[in-house]
């Protein structure tokens, strides 16, 4: 079933006057002044309901609901329903018989707050139908717009930074070895290995390395041996000399 099928109710105001009204007389408007407003030539019940786009206005009878009048209102404000130019209660409606036959006639609320509520619910009502063909043309029409393009352009780049990670600037050096100096040779086995805040040793001179028996191979020690044991023996071979004897079986250096 069609949502212009189901009537709602807007708004529903207890006691309403309706009035007799003579022709206008000029464009200038209606004016609530020029009725007798102490005679209303009927009292009841006001109710404003809608169906679909259409807002209709019912003058009910206010004990059994028999139908006095009722106007249909397409547009707020317009023909149907006019505002009067000398007083905010007041209202111009125009009402139907169902055969094509129209008549106006005039409305007044007792009560100001009820004019003001019968006013906002006719304003909302319009106000919804104006949104609801909006967005139905803009379902038949759909603007395209610019499309977002989100792709990169030839040659674009982006920059992430990430914490935590610093920039490596240049290629990564490689670490250098340890220097174990000029020429410097192995260790002997079983010698400790000198820590890396000693100082290194220069190196021995293999000229100066002989073996002189149970004479040790260190340089400064066998120099300072030699010296010693081929002192006595030129010692001796100079006092040998001396007295003009020689000892067979040393050769004399």
């Amino acid at each position: 079933m069609a949502d212009a099928d189901y009537e709602s109710v807007l708004c529903v105001k207890p006691e309403v006057h309706v009035y007799r009204i003579p022709p206008r007389a000029s464009n200038r408007g209606y004016r609530a002044a020029e009725w007798q407003l102490d005679q209303p030539s009927w009292s009841g019940r006001l109710r404003v309901t809608s169906r679909g786009k259409a807002a209709f206005i019912k003058l009910e009878d206010r004990t059994t609901g028999e139908l006095f009048a009722q106007s249909s209102v397409d547009q707020f404000p317009g023909i149907a329903v006019e505002s009067v130019t000398d007083s905010s209660r007041y209202f111009v409606i125009c009402i139907e018989d169902g055969n094509g036959r129209r008549a106006f006639i005039g409305v007044g609320f007792a009560d100001r707050g009820d004019a003001f509520d019968f006013n906002v619910a006719l304003q909302d009502h319009f106000k919804w139908v104006k949104q609801q063909t909006e967005f139905a043309k803009q379902a038949q029409n759909p603007d395209p717009g610019p499309k977002l393009d989100l792709g990169f352009k030839e040659g674009q780049t982006i920059k992430i930074n990430i914490a935590n990670i610093k920039k490596k600037e240049g290629p990564a050096a490689k670490p250098r070895p340890l220097s174990a100096g000029p020429n410097l040779l192995p260790p002997p086995p079983g010698s400790k290995t000198p820590t890396q805040h000693s100082t290194p040793q220069p190196a021995a001179d293999a000229g100066m390395l002989f073996d002189l028996g149970g004479f040790s191979s260190e340089p400064a020690a066998s120099t300072a041996a030699s010296t010693d044991t081929w002192g006595d023996f030129t010692t001796a071979s100079s006092s040998n000399n001396n007295n003009g004897q020689s000892s067979t079986g040393w050769v004399q250096f």
